[in-house]
């Protein structure tokens, strides 16, 4: 492999070649119901008592019908139970009505993302035809992420279903569907916290007069030992630009006083998406990237349910995961790992992650970096605001907010790295230490560097030094870095990184890195095959 660098119309690319082949990243594999023993090399440190929990795509066909895109595979729940040194592993299915519908049919019943499902063909002419004219019903493969709401674990993808499910075996225990409590199609996987359990999210609703964002609020406490999202209730409504083609978002941010949407133009075509099945087209043949428009920064006050009347605009980005967000000094530090191209959405078809050689390259060099950014936006507008003059006086900081009019700041951004970064292809899949620094100043944060279609490195970044340490070996893929902190840590990066490492032909194993140091302190080698996921998180109760 070898690497060369250019610059194609101001956008930073790290041009490849000789990528190895990670078809068998995205390949299905058995469920693992019961746990097993792994092989620890290393130590793992006797501290850590608790289980990984992770969430991803892990069967990709049914009988001769092959999903299209990586986001379509069918749920597959991984559990790590670390104790005393040792670790086990279990992985279950989740026995979604898709998965259990696509089973008992042994063919794809239920429409993905990125797959179309084909009508029955045990109906008739007739009955065939007119289901041509239903509208695509959502999925609840909830393959995303794990997630918490009053102390129960949750699976989830974006639709308005989510599942409970029992993070000591694995089992699907309820299916629980997000429109029951309030009036949302859907909520993202990546709910945030405040220190209380009070849980935030973000959903679409499709309502006569168009779509909505809407801020969601969950109350921490239940009612009862079967309560889910009772309480929940809209915080707020945001109209988008156009009505009939939101923004699509994975996430949010947020700060202490302050949700953060990002309405970026990725957009939806909702007529296209409501046309689908007539047209013979998936839900994601209505996605697409519009370079014309800005981005917008929407802040919405968390105690008062009020969308601030001043709008941040920034030029056109993508992005998928925010690292942090904190308020300081009179100013909002969003900080979040974007791209300057929309199109990586529709990049993960499965045939495109399957392929090699020079195709494979090609494929990775045309696609955008996702780059570490902050953006710096002032809080505190008023009608004696000056115009066109930049408002971001922190030292040091190179982020520029200009108001353009009194209630519209046009902002330019920061990097929080160096240019060595993007010899790693940029870093994606961020995580800092979430229980102590999420909403306020922080130092250090975690990703994975992809210099693939995939990650295939972990980096740790301090902020007051843009230098960062990386961890990589040949032919090894790291899933997302999870910080756990060290019992009475008292500093920042005191703790440890699990991170779990898929291998295309060896045995994946689950790695533990010295999260100050980054130097590996043991693994835990699983005798089983594991695809490449998604996200997850650890629970220190089990």
């Amino acid at each position: 492999m070898y690497i060369t660098q250019k610059k194609k119309n101001k956008t930073y690319f790290t041009e490849v070649h000789g990528l190895p082949n990670i078809s068998p990243l995205v390949r299905s594999v058995e469920e693992t119901p019961e746990p097993i023993p792994t092989t620890v090399k290393g130590t793992i440190p006797s501290w850590i008592h608790g289980s990984l929990l992770r969430n991803g795509p892990g069967k990709f066909e049914f009988g001769n019908q092959h999903y299209n895109h990586w986001f379509d595979g069918m749920a597959l729940m991984h559990r790590f139970q670390i104790v005393d040194g040792h670790v086990t592993y279990r992985s279950r299915f989740l026995r979604s009505d898709s998965y259990k519908q696509n089973s008992e049919r042994n063919r794809i019943m239920v429409s993905e993302f990125g797959t179309l499902a084909l009508a029955d063909p045990c109906k008739n002419f007739f009955q065939r035809f007119l289901s041509r004219f239903e509208m695509i019903k959502p999925t609840d493969n909830a393959s995303v992420n794990f997630v918490k709401y009053k102390g129960d674990y949750y699976v989830s993808t974006e639709t308005n279903y989510i599942h409970r499910v029992d993070p000591d075996t694995l089992e699907s225990k309820q299916k629980v569907d997000w429109s029951k409590f309030i009036a949302v199609n859907g909520a993202t996987a990546h709910p945030h916290f405040d220190p209380d359990g009070t849980a935030y999210n973000m959903g679409n609703s499709y309502r006569n007069k168009g779509a909505f964002y809407n801020i969601i609020r969950v109350p921490p406490e239940r009612d009862g030992p079967e309560d889910t999202l009772e309480g929940a209730k809209i915080l707020c409504s945001i109209a988008p630009r156009d009505k009939s083609k939101p923004s699509y978002y994975h996430s949010f941010g947020m700060s202490e006083n302050y949700v953060v949407f990002i309405e970026q133009p990725i957009k939806m075509d909702l007529f296209k998406i409501v046309t689908g099945r007539l047209r013979g087209k998936s839900l994601n043949e209505g996605v697409f990237w519009d370079p014309n428009q800005e981005t917008t920064f929407h802040l919405i006050d968390k105690h008062t349910g009020k969308e601030m009347p001043v709008k941040y605009h920034a030029k056109a980005l993508s992005t998928f995961h925010q690292i942090n967000a904190f308020e300081q000094d009179g100013f909002l530090m969003l900080d979040m790992c974007c791209s300057d191209d929309g199109q990586a959405i529709n990049n993960f078809l499965i045939q495109n992650l399957r392929q090699s050689g020079e195709a494979l390259d090609e494929m990775y060099n045309t696609m955008s970096r996702p780059l570490p950014r902050r953006f710096v936006l002032p809080l505190n507008i008023t009608s004696e605001t000056p115009l066109e003059q930049n408002l971001n006086t922190r030292p040091d900081s190179t982020a520029t907010a200009v108001c353009r009019t009194k209630n519209q700041v046009f902002c330019t951004f920061e990097d929080l790295h160096g240019e060595d970064l993007k010899d790693y292809g940029g870093l994606e899949f961020p995580h800092i230490n979430y229980a102590r620094y999420n909403t306020k100043p922080y130092r250090y944060y975690y990703g994975c560097g992809f210099r693939h279609l995939v990650g295939d490195s972990l980096i740790k970044m301090d902020l007051e030094s843009k230098k960062f340490k990386v961890w990589q070996q040949p032919d090894l893929y790291p899933s997302e870095p999870v910080f756990i902190p060290s019992p009475n840590a008292e500093e920042e990066d005191d703790g440890v990184i699990l991170s779990v490492i898929i291998t295309p032909d060896k045995s994946t194993f689950l790695l533990v890195l010295d999260a100050k140091t980054f130097e590996e302190l043991g693994r835990a080698e699983v005798p089983v095959n594991i695809p490449y996921g998604f996200h997850g998180v650890f629970n220190s109760s089990a």
